[in-house]
């Protein structure tokens, strides 16, 4: 079995390495921990958002930063793609791990691959019948906030490691990195999506997808609802699967579009508002990708749902 934090450490490794030429900064906490700032105090970089989507991958995808089009707008663009997508995705990009330290004075959401050790959340590792085994973590935290080492020995406790062995990358919504790393999730929440509407994820071979990368704002209750929409209003996913029943297969395809949600139709932003900032009051539907692409490889018929909304992506951009 592939361990997602062992082939993430090798990527760390590499951060740690080209750290300057990244624009990110390595800081080593008192308890052995690494850590790296890729967007609260330091610059962070495009090439580092890259490095930290196939970080919460698990080692297991690729990650690419283009352009494309989208009606008469030219955009930078996430591309992604994996060959394990139930372990790389649900296994370790998902972000299901929301980390308090014991005051309840740092809060920021843990995704990537040390959650494979942690089982966070149990449930899912139990649908995707996967457990890592490493004797290293590698946790992302999306937060503007640096954590302290009480926070690291959390880590460690949680996933049955020595301090000195977890690493931790820290970036905010609102930076290059943060923007990145929330659109490459594109593949995750088409994934996340179809299997809660009922396909076993572990019936799907390949993905990939893509995603517009949110210009970045200030405001991070702003970035996050204009990330979120880049998924939301314009990301599309592929999937490669091998299943018996193709009217199966078409039903689950066409329940997973963010469009099939009764939140859809508005800027993430608002409907947050609307609903008095409390994610709990927002159809977790929403969270999904524009539209979806998916070929049955075991009877060579293939289904597509959603489509791309140029109108509300401009919309949430501001333009």
């Amino acid at each position: 079995m592939v361990s997602v934090n062992l082939l993430a450490q090798e990527i760390v490794e590499d951060m740690i390495d080209y750290s300057e030429e990244l624009q990110v900064e390595v800081i080593q906490m008192e308890n052995g921990a690494c850590m790296i700032d890729a967007g609260v105090n330091a610059e962070g970089s495009i090439l580092a958002g890259e490095y930290v989507t196939e970080i919460c991958l698990g080692g297991l995808g690729s990650a690419n930063v283009a352009s494309a089009q989208y009606g008469d707008l030219t955009l930078p663009v996430i591309h992604v793609s994996t060959n394990y997508p139930a372990i790389s995705t649900l296994g370790a990009q998902f972000a299901g791990w929301r980390i308090t330290d014991e005051n309840g004075k740092y809060v920021g959401m843990g995704s990537g691959p040390a959650r494979a050790l942690a089982l966070k959340p149990k449930k899912l590792y139990e649908k995707i019948d996967y457990k890592d085994e490493a004797e290293v973590a590698v946790l992302f935290l999306e937060s503007n906030k640096l954590p302290k080492d009480n926070v690291a020995k959390i880590v460690a406790d949680a996933c049955g490691v020595d301090p000195s062995n977890v690493y931790i990358i820290v970036a905010p919504t609102n930076s290059i990195v943060g923007a990145i790393q929330i659109s490459g999730r594109i593949v995750e929440t088409g994934i996340h999506k179809i299997s809660e509407v009922g396909l076993d994820p572990k019936k799907i071979k390949y993905a990939n997808g893509v995603a517009p990368i949110a210009p970045i704002h200030p405001d991070p209750t702003i970035a996050m609802g204009r990330t979120n929409d880049m998924i939301i209003f314009a990301g599309h996913v592929n999937l490669f699967v091998e299943v018996d029943s193709d009217d199966e297969l078409k039903s689950y395809v066409e329940k997973t579009p963010s469009s099939t949600s009764k939140s859809y139709g508005k800027p993430f932003y608002e409907t947050f508002k609307e609903a008095n900032f409390d994610f709990y009051q927002i159809d977790a539907g929403i969270f999904a990708p524009a539209s979806i692409f998916v070929n049955n490889i075991k009877t060579g018929n293939s289904f597509r749902a959603g489509q791309i909304n140029i109108n509300l992506l401009k919309k949430t951009m501001g333009i």
